[in-house]
């Protein structure tokens, strides 16, 4: 019955998460298809080009919202209010200064930060259009990903989906009409994006007018000691989605020197797929982490590991699925990109996603047990694992292997470094005394 009972509990977090985060992830995703049809090679390009900034973005409103919001669980546990409203107000106040950061950079910097991306001629202003644009939204994205953590944590893991989805089906919506009846072009797709975490916001609003929610905004200043633990434990999340930005880039620079912009447009496709898929692991990972978190805090270990083999297990049936799915399918699903039906394209994102797609089951790995680590009070094994696949090994992978091998090489440099990542993450796993954090953790 316990484990019935816990399964229920796994399937409705996990389900209504990873839907939603599909749904986040389609964001960018949906970009890419009206912009491919609509700005052809040069506008996937520059889309593409400026996706490292909006991944920073994202990920730093993961950072604080992820942080934040673990905290609060294990304080919710343990049945410690005042906390758990101090944690809240204390991550509202970190999000509003990242919001001034990303405001002023957008104003500021847009131009700098487009030629610094490698932006050429042909794709700088559509780039520096896209770029500026997310970042005067950044306050909106980044404050949507807080609350959206915090809902879900508060017991209302069905709202928070709702947002998510909302948000991404307006962002369709929108992209569709601003691209094409108004010929507002990349402008119009930024624009349709940029609307969406508004949306999500809107759609969260009735959760805190009707008071359901258990956490409230205090009158209370920044705590040093709150920070650090907010912030140490949301870096995984940051350094997870910042990491996709930063191989993004150093894909990008590899790739225009060996295939130019349709090198880069290909990789496009590539990218924002990964994006869709990482989503899937994300939201596998994210929903256990209030289940996890709640279990640690109140001293369940046994629960605890039990949800996260449940993790495991389900991330080990939906890769073979994924793969399958993207080895037999590659040509089609490329195809729905390539408006232009360009054959060079074509063939370099068809062998490039089967090789580089080969990685699935140790990323989904790697983003559960970092996941894991973040919520059972261990960030330092958490930040190891992002930094190890995220900065350390990815990039002198892709610069080694391509050296060796050309494009062959980009793609492999991805599943190597995931590879390298896993074998760390299981040692982590195996060695970890749980039961001694525990105690410590319900001491403090």
């Amino acid at each position: 019955m316990k484990h019935t009972s816990i399964i229920k509990e796994f399937l409705k977090y996990v389900s209504l998460n990873v839907f939603g985060m599909i749904g986040l992830s389609c964001y960018i995703l949906a970009d890419t298809f009206f912009v491919s049809l609509g700005l052809g090679v040069n506008g996937l390009a520059a889309l593409n080009l400026a996706i490292p900034i909006y991944s920073f973005i994202h990920g730093s409103g993961l950072m604080l919202g992820m942080g934040g919001a673990t905290r609060y669980s294990m304080l919710k546990s343990q049945g410690n209010a005042e906390q758990g409203n101090r944690t809240f107000t204390n991550t509202i106040i970190l999000a509003s200064g990242f919001a001034v950061f990303f405001l002023i950079t957008g104003i500021l910097f847009s131009g700098v930060i487009t030629q610094l991306l490698g932006a050429d001629e042909a794709v700088f202003k559509m780039s520096k259009t896209y770029l500026k644009v997310i970042l005067l939204f950044a306050p909106m994205f980044i404050l949507n990903n807080v609350l959206l953590c915090f809902v879900r944590n508060d017991g209302a893991p069905q709202l928070s989906m709702a947002a998510m989805l909302g948000g991404s089906l307006s962002n369709i919506i929108l992209d569709y009409i601003f691209i094409f009846p108004f010929g507002m072009g990349i402008f119009g797709a930024v624009l349709a994006t940029g609307l969406a975490p508004v949306v999500s916001i809107i759609i969260l609003s009735p959760y805190f007018k009707k008071r359901k929610n258990g956490f409230q905004l205090i009158k209370c200043t920044l705590n040093k000691p709150l920070v650090h633990r907010i912030l140490s434990c949301g870096v995984p999340s940051l350094i997870t989605e910042v990491s996709s930005g930063v191989v993004i880039l150093i894909f990008n620079t590899i790739i225009l020197r060996l295939q130019g912009n349709t090198g880069v447009a290909a990789y496009g496709v590539i990218a924002n797929l990964s994006l869709v898929v990482t989503a899937i692991y994300t939201g596998i990972a994210q929903g256990i982490q209030p289940l996890v978190s709640s279990s640690y805090g109140r001293g369940d270990i046994a629960k605890a590991k039990t949800v996260n083999h449940y993790a495991l297990i389900t991330m080990f049936s939906v890769s073979i699925v994924l793969y399958l799915g993207i080895f037999f399918g590659a040509g089609q699903v490329v195809s729905v990109f390539n408006s232009e039906r360009n054959e060079l394209l074509q063939t370099i994102a068809v062998s490039g996603m089967k090789i580089y797609f080969s990685a699935c089951l140790f990323t989904g790995f790697n983003i559960i047990m970092s996941i894991y680590f973040t919520a059972t009070d261990y960030p330092h094994l958490a930040h190891i694992i992002a930094v190890l696949r995220g900065f350390l090994l990815i990039i002198p992978m892709a610069f080694l292997l391509s050296a060796l091998g050309g494009m062959t090489g980009v793609w492999s440099a991805f599943l190597v470094t995931e590879i390298v990542t896993s074998v760390f993450g299981f040692a982590f796993y195996k060695r970890v005394p749980l039961k001694k954090a525990c105690r410590q953790q319900l001491n403090r």
